[in-house]
């Protein structure tokens, strides 16, 4: 598998260096340490590298280095084995957050003053260069948040850590307590889009998230349903009609894809579409998904642009809300381009306040909030140098952030049950919080 690890700073120093295999270091280069052919190599050709290295897989002498950079930091992976690229780097990511727990920001003075830490990390973690527990919960009830394993523990507490390390539930330890049981849940979406100067949209997709952070004590089981069109449709083919849930404004999505954390039972969601998992405790990703199907635009973007002879143009621009009026957006910015050759620029706008951006060519038009089902617009007079280009200008497109209190892509949470046998306390003794927030990924509209 890994035949080793290594952290390096930004200068190409090694920070933190573990070998799990002889072979790493049959490089061609000629230094007397073997582990030292392969540290070099790798500072050599990617790190001091003349051009930009695009790749996160660098070969060098048939010895291929998986690395993944984090600020300054550099976690690079080393093998000679065709190994699964995928679980590599999911290691690597792993070992990222697992760091970001137990020191929150991954810095080079941080890992300088927690170097003992890591390697001991580094030793629960890989074995003999194959991944075993990663996950950071499991961890940190074996080793202390400063480095120190605790000598002194009692056989209850050892007879923990051993089923949780080698049990099927290595994200939730036992005997977890709370005064008051809450669940949060956040239903994270990016609409993006690409629109043309008349309104027909090119292409556009949503990337959603659920992200959860869970408060409950024991071991409870959770149960989490969203109004999927194949739930919907399965619903209806046990006797309700597609005008019942039309009444009752159950609306389904196609979700086209989806990914799901380790705690997700996959079987019940393949046979019943429920989503059923024993949470981790703390804060986590339960499922991330894509759709592509009867997306809610959040914004209409209008843009006229007129040339008026060679050294004048005339922009305007006109956004509509496509929403709920009881809603309201924030964080509102577009951002109209403009030529290389501009001089000036003169902008009138009826909400918000704009202003042109010389070094980033372009107007940048902000409105703090805006309600559903209203308009607003932006006109602006472009002054332009005389040039010998002949090149007409390729009038990039106007891009848009936003952020809206609901999910473009229709989804909605159903229900969110918690059951916990063990413990006194049912579903209904559980604080739940729901909240959606949709935000703009790539969203652009031609002019």
């Amino acid at each position: 598998m890994i035949g080793g690890l290594f952290i390096y700073n930004h200068k190409g120093e090694v920070l933190i260096s573990r070998v799990y295999r002889d072979d790493i270091g049959c490089l061609s280069t000629p230094y007397p340490s073997w582990e030292r052919n392969a540290v070099d190599a790798f500072r050599v050709n990617v790190i001091h590298a003349r051009q930009q290295v695009r790749s996160p897989v660098t070969n060098i002498a048939r010895t291929s280095f998986f690395h993944v950079k984090r600020s300054n930091i550099w976690l690079a992976a080393v093998t000679k084995q065709n190994v699964n690229a995928a679980m590599v780097f999911e290691f690597l990511y792993k070992m990222c957050d697992v760091m970001t727990a137990y020191f929150s920001k991954i810095s080079e003075e941080n890992i300088k003053n927690n170097f003992v830490l890591i390697y001991e990390l580094l030793d629960e973690i890989l074995d003999f260069g194959y991944p075993q527990n990663s996950e950071s919960g499991a961890l940190k009830t074996f080793i202390t948040q400063q480095g120190i394993k605790s000598q002194v523990r009692d056989k209850d507490e050892q007879s923990q850590i051993t089923s949780q390390v080698t049990g099927q539930i290595g994200w939730r330890r036992e005997g977890i307590k709370y005064r008051r049981n809450e669940l949060f849940l956040d239903v994270l979406e990016s609409v993006n889009l690409l629109m043309s100067p008349q309104g027909q949209v090119l292409s556009a997709h949503v990337s959603g998230r659920v992200v959860m952070k869970s408060y409950l004590s024991g071991m409870p089981e959770c149960k989490f349903g969203m109004n999927d069109k194949i739930v919907i449709d399965k619903q209806q083919g046990k006797g309700a009609t597609s005008d019942d849930s039309a009444k009752s404004g159950k609306q389904s999505i196609a979700i086209d894809d989806c990914t799901f954390h380790q705690c997700v039972r996959l079987s019940k969601f393949d046979s019943e579409r429920s989503i059923s998992f024993i949470p981790p405790d703390g804060d986590y990703e339960l499922m991330r998904y894509r759709t592509t199907k009867d997306i809610i635009l959040p914004f209409r973007v209008i843009p006229l642009v007129r040339e008026v002879g060679r050294t004048k143009l005339e922009v305007k621009v006109v956004i509509k809300s496509n929403f709920k009026a009881s809603l309201l957006a924030q964080k509102i910015e577009v951002r109209i381009p403009t030529p290389l050759n501009t001089s000036g620029v003169q902008v009138i706008c009826m909400k918000g306040k704009a202003k042109y951006k010389a070094s980033d060519n372009a107007i940048v038009w902000k409105i703090k909030r805006m309600a559903g089902m209203k308009e607003s617009q932006i006109s602006a007079e472009i002054e332009l140098l005389p040039t010998n280009e002949k090149k007409k200008w390729t009038r990039p497109p106007i891009s848009m952030n936003f952020e809206v209190p609901f999910a473009p892509s229709g989804l909605k949470v159903r229900y969110l049950k918690v059951f916990e046998s063990k413990l006194n306390y049912s579903d209904h003794d559980v604080i739940k919080w729901v909240r959606y927030i949709g935000r703009s990924g790539i969203y652009e509209t031609r002019c």
